[in-house]
């Protein structure tokens, strides 16, 4: 192994060290993206920018990027639903432009491109066991600069990035499932006291009660729980009046 190659390993060592200390449940999902991009920008020596192109509604953007322009320069390929980003994704395969002014691959893109400076690319699939979650690109201002061994650099860096990335989207997905579903107890916890406070006043049944406040929401064009936290607030105030029938 040569001094340079021992350097790599060496600067992809903390690259990597630095990506396994992102803490995932203290930043958005935009965060933790943002910082992928930024720690591939630095730790791939012939990568002047990056950005990581993922799926939003069935749809692919340009979530984050080191600058403005590279979400302009992708937008070309989403549109016309054809690009290296794109493919890798779709493919599983890593993509490179060698020189922006000559590829006839992705003509639109790469004439986008270059007209942005930018000469050279390299495009990784993330990918976790068979699936695709989004795709690292990086990007050169200068023409043939992604090596193979950049390349193998890069594949060595998106491999966990595509893990933090996955493990993000669930962890993610999991707190907004159990917000919801706090929401949800708190509000039928509200609806329960409404109804008790309703058989108390009106000396009904339960059924009965919760008639009273599903036909005063409806009169109100106000939500169940709404009107249910009205009535709650209410008696809690010493004014447990409850909806006019």
């Amino acid at each position: 192994m040569t001094s340079d190659d021992q350097q790599t390993d060496a600067e992809l060592v903390a690259v990597l060290q630095a990506l396994s200390l992102h803490v995932i449940d203290r930043q958005s999902i935009e965060d933790t993206l943002d910082q992928i991009a930024r720690l591939a920008r630095d730790g791939i020596g012939a990568a002047d920018y990056a950005a990581v192109t993922t799926l939003r509604d069935g749809r692919p953007e340009t979530t984050v990027a080191t600058d403005p322009m590279l979400a302009l320069i992708d937008q070309v390929q989403y549109d016309n639903d054809h690009g290296p980003c794109l493919d890798s994704y779709r493919t599983g395969e890593v993509l490179r432009i060698e020189d922006t002014t000559e590829d006839e691959r992705w003509r639109k893109f790469s004439l986008a491109a270059a007209e942005h400076g930018i000469r050279s690319t390299l495009s990784l699939p993330l990918m976790t066991d068979t699936e695709g979650i989004g795709a690292l690109n990086l990007y050169s201002s200068t023409p043939g600069s992604f090596t193979p061994a950049d390349q193998q650099t890069a594949m060595r860096f998106s491999q966990p990035a595509a893990v933090l990335l996955a493990n993000a989207q669930m962890f993610w997905e999991a707190r907004k499932l159990a917000d919801n579903l706090g929401a949800a107890l708190e509000t039928r916890a509200v609806i329960e006291q409404a109804k008790g406070i309703v058989m108390a006043l009106q000396e009904v049944d339960a059924d009965r009660a919760f008639d009273v406040l599903r036909r005063a929401s409806q009169r109100e064009n106000v939500k169940l729980h709404v009107i249910a936290q009205r009535l709650v607030d209410r008696a809690s105030a010493g004014r447990p009046t409850p909806p006019e029938e």
